[in-house]
């Protein structure tokens, strides 16, 4: 007799497909994106577009907002290894998302998109282009790109689920 209960819990898996299609979507459009600012911008250019937001070419060696940009170069590494890392974490996420965690697998396709956006960025040239810049008058919020948008955007909705569906965060047996 064939053992089915095996097959029972693989139904009540999230397919990864889609999630990982939408996280290969952010990565290339990001990585299209800087390769057109590249292409078309010499750095430090600045092309203002309206009173409050700017295309420009600025390439960023830290993380977020330039954090350790002036460390040294060590920087780099730690962050692709840190990137690495949490890529890893995602990917193993995904696949081991429930049917109704599915949400979940859309938060986790926008941070893993961005992530290797940004990785690809430090490993390959040691820093990550931005080209978004938003401001107003002299005050000044520090540029970012898509993989930073998508991101922020994940980081924001699974804070958001942690605290109004944390039903989506649950470990379902079927899902070890």
């Amino acid at each position: 007799m064939v053992d089915t209960s095996a097959n029972s819990a693989n139904s009540d898996a999230a397919h990864p497909g889609p999630f990982f299609i939408a996280a290969i979507f952010v990565f290339a459009a990001d990585q299209l994106t800087k390769w057109w600012i590249v292409g078309h911008f010499y750095l430090g250019e600045r092309l203002q577009v309206t009173e409050f937001f700017a295309w420009v070419r600025w390439h960023n060696e830290g993380a977020a907002f330039s954090f350790l940009a002036d460390a040294g170069g060590w920087q780099r590494w730690f962050f692709v290894v840190l990137g690495i890392a949490v890529c890893a974490y995602l990917i193993v996420e995904v696949v081991r998302l429930h049917k109704d965690q599915r949400p979940m697998g859309w938060i986790y396709a926008l941070i893993l998109g961005g992530a290797l956006g940004n990785l690809y960025d430090r490993a390959v040239d040691g820093y990550v282009v931005d080209f978004i810049l938003v401001h107003y008058q002299t005050y000044i919020f520090p540029a970012f790109n898509i993989a930073d948008s998508a991101l922020c955007c994940g980081v924001g909705l699974w804070i958001y689920i942690i605290f109004r569906h944390p039903q989506w965060l649950n470990d379902y047996p079927s899902s070890k």
